[in-house]
C-alpha cells in the first residue's frame, strides 16, 4: 500500500480510504444494505491488514452506530495512533431546532458525541458533511478551530459544496488565523465528473487533499449495464445522482467492461484505478460489504491504466446535472 500526505499536512494516509457508511444497525438507519457489527468487523480487520490506515465514518450513519462499530473494531484490531480516523458533522441527529447543522452549539455537542461513540479522545480528521446555509461560515470555522485547539481533532475537512463556497471558507480561515480545511470530500467518479470544472482545480491550487465519495457510482461501475443489486434497487440517492444521462453512462460502463476484460481484472478495479490516477486525487473512499470489495480496491491502487485506457474511459462523458450537495 502506498501512503501519501493529506494535502499540505504532514499526516500520511493510504491511497484507499475505507468508507464506513455500510457498517451499522439497519434498524436505526435509512439504508437496507447496511450490515451489522458481526459482518462489519472482519471487513474492518481485513482493511487494516491490507494496509488501509484511513477510515471515514459520520455521526449520522445508522444513527451513530457506525461510529460505535468502527471505534470498537479499531480498539481490537489496531493501535489507535496507527489509524487515520475521520468522522463528519452536519446532518440531523435529533429532533428540534438545534438537532443538526454547523452552529457553534451543534459542533461542540456533536464532536463530544462522536468521540464518545468512537471511544477515543480525538479524531484525526473532522469533516463538515455539507455547507450550512443557516449558519455564518465564520461561526462554523471558529468553532472548528477551537475543536482543533482543544485537541479533539487533528485536522478539519469539508465535503461537497460549490467551489465558491469552499474558496470563501479557505479565505475566511486565512483572514482570521483559524485552522484551514485540509481536505475536500467530493462527488467524483467516471459517471460524474462535474467537479473537474472548478473544485478540482481549486483544490490543486490550494494544496487541498481530495477524497472522493461514491467512486463506483453506487455500484453502477462495478457491474454490466442492466445488472442490479439490493443497493441499486433501494438507494434513492443513487437514482437521483445518475438518471439524467443514461445513454452516455451506459457507454462509459461498457468501456469499463471492455478494459476489465482485456486486462483480466474486475470492473471495480478499472473504475477505481481511473480515480486513483486522476491528478489531484488523494484517496477514494470505498465502501465494502464483501472481502472481494477490499481486495479489488487495494489491487486498483497499483493497476496502472495506460493513457489509451484513460482516454477510452473518459471519451463518452457528457455534462451532468450538478448533484451531491446542498443547493439553497
Amino acid at each position: 500500500m502506498e501512503y501519501v500526505r493529506l494535502g499540505t499536512t504532514g499526516m500520511k494516509v493510504s491511497r484507499i480510504c475505507l468508507g464506513c457508511m455500510t457498517f451499522g444497525d439497519a434498524a436505526r438507519g435509512t439504508h437496507a444494505w447496511t450490515i451489522d457489527e458481526e459482518a462489519s468487523r472482519p471487513l474492518i480487520q481485513q482493511a487494516l491488514e491490507l494496509g488501509i490506515n484511513f477510515l471515514d465514518t459520520a455521526n449520522v450513519y445508522s444513527d451513530g452506530t457506525s461510529e460505535e462499530i468502527v471505534g470498537r473494531a479499531i480498539r481490537d484490531f489496531a493501535r489507535r495512533d496507527e489509524v487515520i480516523l475521520a468522522t463528519k458533522v452536519f446532518n440531523r441527529m435529533r429532533p428540534g431546532p438545534n438537532g443538526m447543522g454547523l452552529s457553534r452549539k451543534a459542533i461542540f455537542s456533536e464532536i463530544d458525541n462522536s468521540l464518545r461513540r468512537l471511544g477515543t479522545d480525538y479524531v484525526d480528521l473532522y469533516v463538515i458533511h455539507r455547507w450550512d446555509y443557516a449558519t455564518p461560515i465564520e461561526e462554523t470555522l471558529e468553532a472548528l478551530h477551537e475543536v482543533v485547539k482543544a485537541g479533539k481533532a487533528r485536522y478539519i475537512g469539508a465535503s461537497s459544496m460549490h467551489a465558491w463556497q469552499f474558496s470563501k471558507a479557505l479565505y475566511t480561515s486565512q483572514l482570521n488565523g483559524w485552522t484551514r480545511f485540509a481536505s475536500m470530500q467530493n462527488h467524483l467518479n467516471l459517471l460524474y465528473r462535474e467537479e473537474e470544472r472548478e473544485m478540482m482545480p481549486l483544490c490543486a491550487d490550494q494544496g487541498i487533499a481530495v477524497t472522493p465519495w461514491s467512486p463506483l457510482a453506487r455500484g453502477r461501475l462495478s457491474r454490466a449495464w442492466g445488472e442490479s443489486s439490493q443497493r441499486l434497487e433501494t438507494d434513492e440517492s443513487g437514482k437521483r445522482f445518475y438518471s439524467n444521462a443514461l445513454i452516455q453512462d451506459e457507454k462509459i460502463v461498457d468501456a469499463v467492461g471492455a478494459i476489465a476484460k482485456a486486462r483480466g481484472v474486475s470492473r471495480a478495479q478499472v473504475a477505481l484505478a481511473w480515480l486513483v490516477q486522476k491528478k489531484g486525487v488523494t484517496a477514494p473512499i470505498i465502501g465494502a460489504s464483501k472481502a472481494q470489495h477490499l481486495a479489488d480496491a487495494v489491487a486498483a491502487a497499483s493497476l496502472g491504466l495506460t493513457a489509451e485506457d484513460m482516454k477510452a474511459l473518459e471519451a463518452p462523458y457528457v455534462p451532468h446535472a450538478v448533484s451531491g450537495f446542498q443547493i439553497a
